[in-house]
């Protein structure tokens, strides 16, 4: 099976989609208009989606209080350097830079809505291995 999407519910799917596709390359897929303002965001290739909406019957969870290991989403950045840069300067928040033995370069930010995003650039990509080569 494939993933086709994760879903977010956040407090401005609007104001964040708009974020998303200015600064990460996504791009909305589709729309759905209504009191949910659901977008579905999708990665430069095509391929995995997320959802972000506001559902007002359920809580918005507070993902500024939450680890950022507990939630974040991840995304393979050639320079995380100068991607971090570009988005602390568009709102984003800085939680850690971090360079691991096997020389991969891992940056962990906050959007402007407290969500964890990761900026990862691996030693060995982890994208296209085969499960008994990874």
């Amino acid at each position: 099976m494939k993933i086709e999407h994760v879903a977010l519910n956040v407090t401005d799917p609007s104001a964040m989609a708009a974020w998303y596709a200015d600064h990460l390359g996504m791009t909305v897929a589709h729309r759905i208009e209504g009191p949910a303002h659901t977008h579905f965001l999708a990665d430069d290739a095509g391929t995995v989606m997320l959802e972000i909406y506001r559902n007002p019957p359920d809580a918005v969870p507070d993902y500024a209080s939450m680890d950022p290991l507990i939630l974040h989403v991840a995304f393979v950045s050639d320079s995380p350097a100068r991607d971090r840069d570009r988005l602390i300067s568009a709102g984003a928040t800085l939680l850690s830079d971090m360079r691991l033995d096997d020389g991969s370069h891992i940056v962990m930010l906050r959007d402007p809505w407290g969500l964890a995003i990761q900026l990862c650039k691996r030693a060995r990509p982890m994208i296209g291995l085969s499960p008994d080569n990874g």
